[in-house]
């Protein structure tokens, strides 16, 4: 059923303007994926998206909010459903935002987040359900479910975890060293100016970036450098697609 959903959205991705533009058009091709974070910053992320007109890859968790909710409770569903409707991409991030610490006898060392409940063993149906309860969730919201995607937090993985994933249809999605654009380092250390003048020396063709639609860390928010990242990657010659259209 996801082989089938893979054909289907890759028609899509091909009758989009940024694929309608060709390859001839870039000197090469980005791919910026959001991780759900606190969402503190989700609407101002939206907004330089569509300004760009660059589509991205959301994964999702069931993350704690800046506003005391959940980033997949039905008060976020209009927010969700526009951001389908804009063509962007979706995997899961894991329901409850868990590490998975190592493989053990009958699974998989699982740590949530949300709620932290301590340690638990998945096994690969329990893998399984905390890919596909994001689905669920987003499918409520939206009217359709994910693309065959998923990143676990962190990019923490094992091998019982990415098999069990596979099983039941997702493939793991990391980052590219230069593509990790740092919105979760300590700003005092890291200043906005200095991360994106990195990411824009640095990255290539074909690399994946990897931001947050908030942070609570991070004293000077990242997010509001996103229209000078995207403004100067573009001068390089890049375009954006999401990894559905990568995949397609």
């Amino acid at each position: 059923m996801r082989a089938a959903r893979w054909i289907a959205v890759a028609l899509l991705a091909a009758a989009s303007p940024l694929a309608a533009a060709g390859p001839e058009a870039c000197k090469g091709t980005l791919y910026l994926t959001l991780d759900t974070g606190n969402m503190a910053a989700a609407d101002a992320i939206a907004q330089t998206l569509q300004r760009h007109d660059v589509r991205a890859t959301f994964f999702l968790a069931n993350e704690r909010t800046a506003r005391g909710d959940y980033a997949l409770d039905e008060a976020w569903s209009a927010y969700w459903a526009a951001r389908a409707g804009e063509g962007h991409a979706f995997g899961s991030h894991t329901w409850r935002h868990g590490s998975f610490l190592r493989d053990v006898a009958g699974g998989v060392a699982y740590r949530p987040q949300f709620p932290a409940t301590g340690v638990e063993t998945l096994d690969a149906n329990g893998v399984c359900a905390e890919l596909n309860r994001v689905d669920q969730a987003f499918r409520a919201a939206s009217g359709r479910g994910l693309d065959p995607l998923w990143r676990a937090p962190g990019g923490r993985t094992t091998p019982r975890a990415l098999a069990a994933a596979k099983s039941c249809g997702y493939e793991h999605v990391g980052w590219a060293a230069a593509g990790f654009l740092g919105d979760e380092l300590p700003s005092e250390r890291y200043p906005n100016r200095a991360l994106v003048d990195a990411a824009v020396s640095k990255l290539r063709d074909g690399d994946i970036l990897m931001m947050h639609l908030g942070i609570w860390s991070r004293r000077d928010p990242y997010a509001p450098m996103l229209d000078e990242l995207l403004t100067r990657l573009k001068a390089r010659g890049f375009c954006f697609a999401t990894l559905r259209a990568r995949a397609g």
